[in-house]
């Protein structure tokens, strides 16, 4: 009888820890189909590493100042670009020695490296600009070497003062092939006008250190003199 009675207990007990099982196994698919679909539930005792925002960095793009201002008129040539073959020469005036009876005495050039090959010379705008006619003055001309060499890339500049109007202009050699391979040219006013050594030229190296003295020039008001020429030759280097 004791057998009997026991084993409807025994059935009880095992119907309990099977349904608690079961339970417990559905209990664990759920929990992991809600991680797998969602890895950062808060049921996920392993939440996956959460990676920084990405930082965007700006980006800085460098500025270059102007080095030079080249005002010139408009030219039916192609200025030829300056040449990497510039020869290099110093901006210092140098201590001028005794030459030795067999030397020719270079002009005298205060210690610089160049100086002009003539004096100023005024002529009608019309053999280099015809298009331009008397509505226009200007300055040009050209710088050579020691061998009469064409010196393409040098500083020129001119300042001064044309009537009220102050002047301060830079260009380059090698800019205004019409006059030469290192020709230069600069729009000095719309219509010729008379000046008397107000106005000046010089050639400067790339630190603005002056390769010439300053050379005073006038200017005219007549059409057949609206074109003031000044040709640069190096003396020594």
């Amino acid at each position: 009888m004791e057998n009997k009675n026991s084993q409807p207990k025994n059935d009880l007990l095992w119907n309990v820890l099977s349904f608690v099982m079961i339970a417990a196994i559905l209990g664990a698919v759920v929990i992991f189909l809600s991680i797998f679909t969602n890895p950062n539930s808060a049921m996920n005792p392993f939440p996956p590493f959460t990676l920084p925002e990405a930082i965007v960095l700006p980006t800085n793009r460098p500025t270059f100042p102007a080095t030079w201002t080249a005002t010139v008129a408009p030219s039916t040539a192609t200025p030829a670009p300056p040449t990497a073959d510039v020869p290099v020469v110093s901006a210092t005036p140098a201590e001028v020695g005794t030459p030795s009876p067999t030397e020719t005495q270079p002009p005298s050039t205060g210690g610089y490296a160049f100086a002009t090959q003539t004096d100023p010379a005024s002529i009608s705008s019309v053999l280099y600009r015809p298009e331009w006619g008397c509505e226009w003055m200007g300055l040009a001309g050209n710088a050579v070497d020691l061998q009469n060499s064409p010196v393409r890339g040098i500083r020129v500049q001119v300042g001064g003062y044309l009537g009220a109007a102050k002047i301060d202009l830079l260009s380059l050699t090698g800019t205004a092939l019409q006059y030469g391979q290192a020709g230069y040219e600069f729009t000095l006013a719309e219509k010729p006008v008379a000046s008397t050594g107000k106005l000046w030229v010089q050639l400067l190296d790339q630190s603005d250190l002056p390769l010439s003295d300053k050379i005073y020039f006038d200017t005219f008001s007549a059409c057949e003199q609206n074109l003031i020429i000044i040709n640069f030759k190096q003396v020594r280097k």
